[in-house]
Parts: C-alpha cells; sequence; structure tokens
C-alpha cells in the first residue's frame, strides 16, 4: 500500500488503506496485521508524519489486526530516540529490530511482542538462525550503558544538528537538491541515481563510506555510527562535499522529467 506522501496531489494514503479494507457493502476485510516503517530506509529516506502512522494505528485496531513497526534501520537511536515512534502517541503490537542492537556490529535481531500475543511455549522460539550469545550480551551492555539516561539521546541531537548542516552545504551544490528524514539518518536527494553513485564512489576513494538508497538510488544516505567522535563526525562532512563539488557537469543535469524525483516506495505496508 502506499506510503504517507506518496499519492499525489496531497491525498491522505491512510484513507485509501482504510478504502481497500472495505468491500463498499459494509462488509470488512479482516487483515492480519498492518507493518510499516516509521521511516523508509532503502525506500528513499522517507519520514512519516507522526499523525499518519497514529492513523494506520487506529484502522489496524478498528479492524483487529497487529500494528507490526519495522524498526530494523530507523531504531535504538538512528533518528533521535531509541524507538522512532516513541514520540508519536502509538503503542506496536509487533516490533522488529536489528541493525545497531548489538552495539558492536554483530549480527543480531529481536521481535518484540506485547505479552498479551506471545503465545510460544517453551522452546517453540528455537532454530539454527538465531541470536548468538556474544551479541546478546553485547547488546545488553549497550543497552545499559549508552540508554541508562538521556545522555546519548541529548548527543544525538546535537549530531543531528551537525549532519544537517553539513548536508545543506551539499544539497546547495546541487540543482533542485534536497534534504530528507531527521536524526541520524539524514540524506540528500540529488538529480540522479548516477550522480549519487558518483558521489559515493568519490567518497569511498577518500575513506568514507556512504551509501544509496531511493527508487533509482537517487539519494545520498548518511548512516554514520551513532558512537561517532564529534570531531571524526565534522571531519567527514567535507569529503561528501569535495566529492559533489568534483562530480562532472553531466551528471548535474537535471532531468527533463520528473520521474528521478519520485523517492516514495509503492510497497511500503502490508
Amino acid at each position: 500500500m502506499p506510503f504517507d506522501g506518496y499519492l499525489p496531489g496531497g491525498a491522505d494514503s491512510a484513507n485509501f488503506l482504510q478504502a481497500m479494507l472495505s468491500d463498499g457493502s459494509g462488509g470488512v476485510v479482516a487483515p492480519a496485521a498492518i507493518i510499516v516503517e516509521t521511516v523508509q530506509g532503502e525506500g528513499g529516506l522517507n519520514a512519516a508524519r507522526p499523525e499518519w502512522i497514529r492513523r494506520i494505528a487506529r484502522i489496524a485496531k478498528k479492524h483487529g489486526a497487529h500494528l507490526i513497526v519495522d524498526d530494523i534501520q530507523a531504531g535504538v537511536g538512528r533518528t533521535g530516540t531509541f524507538f522512532p515512534f516513541e514520540e508519536m502517541g502509538v503503542s506496536p503490537d509487533i516490533v522488529t529490530m536489528a541493525k545497531s542492537l548489538s552495539g558492536f556490529g554483530l549480527p543480531m535481531a529481536l521481535v518484540l511482542v506485547r505479552l498479551e500475543h506471545d503465545v510460544f511455549g517453551p522452546a517453540e522460539h528455537n532454530g539454527t538462525f538465531r541470536g548468538d550469545t556474544h551479541a546478546f550480551v553485547i547488546a545488553r551492555v549497550a543497552i545499559e550503558n549508552f540508554w541508562a539516561d538521556d545522555s546519548v539521546q541529548r548527543d544525538l541531537g546535537h549530531k543531528a544538528v551537525m549532519l544537517t548542516t553539513g548536508l545543506k552545504e551539499v544539497a546547495d551544490v546541487v540543482p533542485r537538491a534536497k534534504l530528507k528524514c531527521r536524526g541520524l539518518m539524514q540524506g540528500v536527494v540529488v538529480v540522479s541515481g548516477d550522480l549519487a553513485a558518483e558521489i559515493c564512489a568519490w567518497a569511498h576513494d577518500k575513506g568514507l563510506v556512504i551509501e544509496t538508497s531511493g527508487n533509482e538510488d537517487q539519494v545520498v544516505k548518511v548512516l554514520a555510527p551513532l558512537a561517532t567522535p564529534v570531531e571524526t563526525f565534522r571531519k567527514g562532512f567535507n569529503i561528501p562535499l569535495d566529492a559533489t563539488r568534483a562530480a562532472s557537469p553531466s551528471s548535474m543535469r537535471v532531468p527533463n522529467t520528473g520521474s528521478s524525483t519520485r523517492t516514495t516506495s509503492r510497497a511500503s505496508i502490508a
């Protein structure tokens, strides 16, 4: 189903979802769950409005569906708070988490389930590809040390301002470029995937790993480690700026069609 902001003319995609759950004669299709990202990472750094997320939560409750939030990329402080939905006024039934969760880059993922929905019996969660002991130990230490108070959250807020300022300089170099997302999950929409790839390749040669996202890979996406020292963080801003300035003039040309600026994934709520 379409994500927030995807439909043309400012139409609310939550209304579309609601309409699709009705057959038009009073009968209602009952989905098992609605799965949604509060922020689309690979879809192009699209951040849903809190009021839209709340509307999706109400629709899920109305139709007896579980609300599942995919926090795999946007969680664990990436957007400023531990959970991106903390200040949105919603309480998901299930939350999926991974990426930064282990605290040390080890592969790890969790599925958080509200107690009333936990129907697993003893050992029913077992499997070959479950979390390993080392990752769980490190994850616990990371959570206890980094999230014991609000100091990390305040530090992330400071770095987010730095990141916005640094990326604004990059955006100023490219015609029609714009910033997207929030917290330490930000990027710049440039004119094409070719330009974004050129910027990322140039930056990689200079020792900085950044990537692209979006339906045409036209978003230069920064996902720096949350614990990056401020001085290292500040130094890193110069590389994508220099990379953008070094990009070939032909890759800077704005396409005649607007297709390259469409960044929202079509299949974003399931």
